[in-house]
C-alpha cells in the first residue's frame, strides 16, 4: 500500500533544484509507463469481460430458441390442444380477474387489522397467497401452450 502511496507523491511532485531536471524527467516518464500498463490492463479486462457477457447471451438465446422450437412442435403435432388451452387460458383469465377483485376487497377492507396483528396477516396469505400462485402457474402454462408464434414454425 505505501508503494502505491510512493508512486502517487512521485507523479505530482514538482522538483525545483537544477541537478534534479533529469531524475524528475526520468520519475515522470517511468509514472506516464506505469498508467499506460495500468490502462492496457484495464482495456484487456473490458475486452475479457464483454467476451464473457457475449458468450452468456448466446447461450440463453440458444437456449431460448430451443424452447420456442420445441413449443412450436408440440403446438404443430396438437393443433385442436393448443386451440383448447387457448380457450382455457381465456377462461381462467377471467377466473383469475374475479380472484384478484376479491383478493384486493379484502385488503381493503381488513388492512389495518393486518398491520396490526400478525394473526390476521397470517390468515390473509394463507388464504389467498397458495391459491394466487397456483392460479398463475396455471394461467401461464396454458398462455404458453395456447400463443401464436410465427417464427418458431417457419424454422421447425
Amino acid at each position: 500500500m505505501s508503494l502505491d502511496k510512493q508512486k502517487m507523491a512521485s507523479m505530482f511532485r514538482i522538483e525545483v533544484s537544477p541537478t534534479s531536471t533529469g531524475q524528475a524527467h526520468e520519475s515522470h516518464q517511468r509514472s506516464d509507463n506505469e498508467m499506460v500498463d495500468l490502462l492496457r490492463q484495464l482495456v484487456v479486462s473490458q475486452n475479457r469481460q464483454t467476451e464473457l457477457m457475449e458468450n452468456m447471451v448466446d447461450h440463453f438465446s440458444a437456449a431460448q430458441r430451443q424452447r420456442a422450437m420445441e413449443l412450436g412442435q408440440w403446438k404443430d403435432a396438437n393443433p385442436m390442444l393448443a386451440r383448447r388451452c387457448r380457450a382455457a387460458a381465456e377462461a381462467i383469465s377471467q377466473v383469475q380477474t374475479e380472484f384478484l377483485q376479491n383478493m384486493t376487497r379484502e385488503i381493503n377492507e381488513s388492512y389495518e387489522s393486518m398491520m396490526d396483528g400478525d394473526f390476521v396477516l397470517n390468515e390473509f396469505i394463507d388464504r389467498f397467497g397458495p391459491r394466487l400462485a397456483h392460479l398463475n402457474g396455471v394461467l401461464q402454462l396454458l398462455s404458453q401452450l395456447s400463443s401464436v408464434t410465427n417464427n418458431t414454425t417457419s424454422q421447425a
